[in-house]
């Protein structure tokens, strides 16, 4: 696997382990997150914090316990945010699509239907509009595969059969 990252102490986000894949849009996404959150949220929290600070009592002052609690969320989601930017692996199709690849938009036809999925990392994913994740079962069951192709899926109890007929 390489690496192994150093585990930070587990809180309230150590069981999600985030999955680095980004498309270039969800990427600029995070981007105009974090700096709102450094330029604007962050500095208006640190404001309040000191203007009630300044109030004096704080045993008593549930609202600048409030405003602490509030910046500290800014600054886990600070923290948060840097972290998926910093290990970010930017989803770049490959040209080729001979072989369905994360990032392409395969089409397929089950039960006399058809679909289209977008194969995107699980931080985009959006059933509704066909985007589903490469670790998802349909996804796992896409990836690697070719037109023509036939893959079975187990749903619950049922097994439904997808036919590949466009990458893209």
């Amino acid at each position: 696997m390489g690496m192994q990252v150093p585990y930070r102490k587990p809180g309230k986000y150590s069981q999600i382990k985030s999955d680095p894949l980004l498309t270039e849009g969800k990427l600029n996404e995070l981007k105009n997150k974090l700096d709102r959150l450094k330029n604007v949220s962050q500095p208006r929290a640190i404001e309040e914090v000191k203007r009630l600070a300044e109030l004096g009592d704080f045993s008593e002052n549930v609202e600048y316990q409030l405003a602490k609690g509030k910046l500290r969320g800014i600054n886990d989601s600070i923290t948060k945010t840097e972290n998926q930017l910093n290990h970010a692996v930017i989803i770049n199709p490959q040209k080729q699509i001979d072989t369905i690849q994360i990032g392409h938009k395969v089409t397929v036809e089950s039960a006399g239907k058809e679909k289209s999925y977008q194969i995107l990392g699980s931080s985009e994913t959006n059933p509704h509009k066909g985007i589903i994740s490469y670790s998802s079962p349909i996804g796992k069951a896409l990836i690697g595969c070719k037109i023509g192709e036939i893959i079975k899926i187990k749903i619950g109890d049922n097994e439904a059969a997808y036919k590949i007929i466009g990458i893209e």
